[in-house]
């Protein structure tokens, strides 16, 4: 009874307002951890005008070598920014260079083609993957700027629930071709598509990628990816209607991304926003996310000798309605420490802080700092660590990879609304343990679910709950309160 008494009377006076903005030097400078020095690209004054290079505006005529002609001749002087001017330029796979910047400008729109065997198999590992629309690989000092936009044509690759719209959507994407599953409650651009993942399970080791052919549909590309790479900067576009992921940085070093609007419909199947995998030195900022899946998440493998994810600062981002406002996870087997996300809002999204792995994907993250923010509407939980997510079955001798969440530090929370305040789920050998919350107030209709917990420290937390007791009395032991 003390306890709950302790978070009946607990101040919300100090918990700050999200209404100030500020330079990221100031959120650098006020990281609880050495942030390293995150270098942009530089590049040259030089000017390469698309048009100049026999690119046709207007959406019908294909201008994929004009793009690639003018990428080529910027490269080749040694770098410069490739100019796309206002109008609408349809396009195949883009192709980024070193000390290159693609610009849009504003009123410009790179439209990416419909035409699903126009996207290349290219190899990634033993694998196959499909060309994604915008890449690179091995690159240094490049960017992609200015006010204009990119739509990747998703609609034409991803399938559809049908729960998740109304009758009138579904009935008209049904008419305009593709096919529907046996019962009825998804929508495939093609059969290949429909049919791909269990064909993906008849290929054997050495497949060619005229073998993953028959699957290209189902392969549906991530919209940017740039990787191994480093000195990166994406600054203004505005990136819509992939095809899967939006953003997907991949083992990249000093990267900012800012002043960028991301946007994919809530029912665009794993459709994230901006998915930083394996990275390290990242920013960021200024950034605004809708998602049909995880809006902003980490994402961390390697073979485990050094951390793969490290020193990230994401600050003043707004994320609406995704899975999850900011997510660490599922895969954490590289491991992640050094995480700084502050000033950000979190609005109708399934959960708002979403922590999330599993045995076979596990890996070690801690040094996590989440500070002032802020949720509205949320669906499901406020904040959820899950160690249990999709849990896979693992093959004969794989190593067991078993995630540990500690030394989290979240505080200055507000939420206006969810399901469940907070929802802990640990693995009996592995609890989720050395959380820390201070200065927490949240509307829900229940207050915390948990199993497998150690060291939970509340100060100065606030449940409103319609659900009583907010704290059950077999978490109360695990959990220490004080103002």
């Amino acid at each position: 009874m003390r306890q709950l008494l302790l978070l009946a009377v607990v101040s919300l006076l100090s918990l700050p307002v999200l209404s100030q903005t500020h330079p990221v030097d100031y959120y650098l400078n006020k990281a609880p951890f050495p942030m390293q020095a995150i270098r942009e690209p530089v590049i040259p004054e030089s000017r390469f005008v698309l048009t100049d290079y026999g690119a046709v505006e207007g959406g019908t005529a294909l201008n994929t070598v004009a793009f690639k002609r003018a990428i080529d001749a910027c490269a080749a002087a040694g770098g410069g920014h490739v100019i796309v001017p206002a109008g609408t330029w349809l396009s195949g796979p883009i192709v980024l260079k070193s000390h290159v910047d693609l610009h849009v400008e504003k009123g410009a729109l790179v439209l990416f083609t419909p035409d699903r065997s126009l996207y290349p198999l290219l190899r990634n590992g033993h694998k196959f993957e499909v060309a994604p629309p915008i890449s690179g690989r091995d690159l240094e000092d490049v960017s992609i700027t200015g006010e204009g936009a990119f739509d990747g044509n998703g609609q034409s690759w991803r399938p559809l629930k049908k729960m998740k719209v109304t009758a009138a959507h579904w009935d008209k994407v049904v008419a305009s071709g593709g096919v529907v599953s046996e019962d009825g409650k998804i929508w495939w651009p093609s059969k290949e598509a429909m049919n791909g993942e269990q064909y993906l399970k008849t290929l054997k080791e050495g497949a060619t990628a005229d073998d993953y052919l028959a699957a290209r549909d189902f392969l549906r590309p991530k919209m940017v990816v740039i990787t191994n790479s480093s000195r990166v900067l994406i600054d203004g576009p505005t990136f819509r209607n992939s095809p899967n992921f939006v953003i997907n940085p991949q083992k990249v070093s000093d990267l900012v991304i800012r002043n960028t609007n991301v946007f994919n419909e809530a029912w665009a199947q794993n459709g994230d926003g901006i998915d930083i995998s394996a990275c390290k030195g990242v920013i960021i900022y200024h950034t605004t996310v809708n998602a049909g899946d995880d809006g902003i998440c980490m994402k961390s493998s390697g073979d485990g000798s050094s951390v793969a994810l490290s020193d990230i600062l994401i600050a003043e981002c707004i994320v609406y309605r995704a899975h999850g406002g900011f997510v660490i996870g599922s895969n954490t087997d590289g491991g992640m420490r050094n995480i700084y996300v502050t000033h950000c809002l979190f609005e109708g999204s399934d959960v708002g802080i979403r922590v999330k792995s599993n045995k076979g994907r596990g890996g070690l993250v801690k040094d996590i700092y989440i500070d002032s923010i802020r949720m509205i509407s949320i669906v499901n939980e406020a904040v959820s660590f899950d160690t249990y997510y999709e849990a896979a079955t693992l093959p004969d001798g794989a190593a067991l990879k078993i995630p540990e969440f500690r030394d989290f530090y979240i505080s200055n929370v507000i939420c206006s609304g969810a399901k469940t305040a907070m929802l802990f789920r640990g693995l009996p050998e592995m609890p989720v343990h050395d959380i820390h919350f201070k200065n927490i107030y949240i509307q829900a209709g229940k207050g915390v679910e948990a199993t497998a917990i150690k060291d939970i420290q509340f100060k100065n937390v606030k449940f409103k709950t319609s659900q009583q007791p907010a704290i059950p009395e077999d978490a109360a032991p695990f959990i220490k309160i004080s103002l």
